[in-house]
């Protein structure tokens, strides 16, 4: 996790391989959204950047909203497969827990995962389809994939969400993930977290998700919270 990865649209673009005229205005996209927001980008700035004819952009994309949310696909499918790299741990659940977080918490709070977030919020209420679409491919999707595993963790004895439910539970542990370093880097944009705290912040998360749902033996191993 600590090594550079390639830009998320070429790596989802590696899996469904467009032409490359296609490949171009979704980079450019891309760039030009998370640099200046959906309201002030134009086709015009995503076509000079992609080295193409406004034709070769309407040919794939039929509008500005069209474009984004291909955007959006791109960015939160290869989130996706970051998250089924993970897999469950049985007998050591705070492990999968930690590395599904730590994935998790770093696409939350990266420059481009907090320009996205900002983007598709403040647009939210113009173009509510953009929103939709941002919450399948990335809220849902880490409900579901954390889900998964705590179904998993359930019939193993590693954790128990009777009274809650394995749905409500995956929601209370991505909030406890997510929730104070998003709006701490959300609102101090000129910070960037250190591997350290990043680490804190999962481990913390982790530790008191299973203080309340954890079989006895994972709640011994839980570090003190600091």
């Amino acid at each position: 996790m600590t090594q550079s990865s390639p830009d998320p649209a070429s790596r989802s673009l590696e899996a469904h391989p467009l032409s490359s005229k296609a490949d171009a205005v979704l980079q450019a996209a891309n760039k030009i959204f998370l640099t200046y927001g959906f309201s002030a980008a134009t086709t015009d700035m995503i076509q000079r950047e992609a080295g193409v004819s406004k034709a070769t952009v309407y040919a794939h994309y039929p509008n500005k909203e069209a474009l984004f949310v291909a955007v959006i696909e791109s960015r939160c499918e290869w989130f996706a497969n970051g998250l089924d790299d993970i897999a469950f741990v049985p007998g050591n659940f705070r492990q999968t827990l930690t590395e599904f977080g730590r994935a998790y918490l770093k696409t939350v709070i990266s420059s481009d995962g907090l320009a996205l977030f900002r983007i598709v919020v403040a647009e939210a209420p113009r173009f509510p389809q953009l929103a939709h679409a941002f919450y399948r491919g990335g809220p849902r999707v880490v409900i579901d994939r954390a889900s998964e595993h705590l179904a998993r963790a359930a019939a193993t004895g590693d954790v128990e969400l009777t009274t809650i439910g394995i749905e409500a539970a995956a929601q209370v542990f991505a909030g406890l993930v997510r929730s104070e370093p998003q709006m701490h880097y959300l609102m101090h944009p000129e910070a960037r977290p250190s591997p350290e705290q990043i680490d804190q912040w999962v481990s913390s998360a982790v530790t008191t998700f299973l203080r309340a749902y954890g079989c006895k033996a994972l709640v011994k191993t839980s570090p003190a919270l600091g």
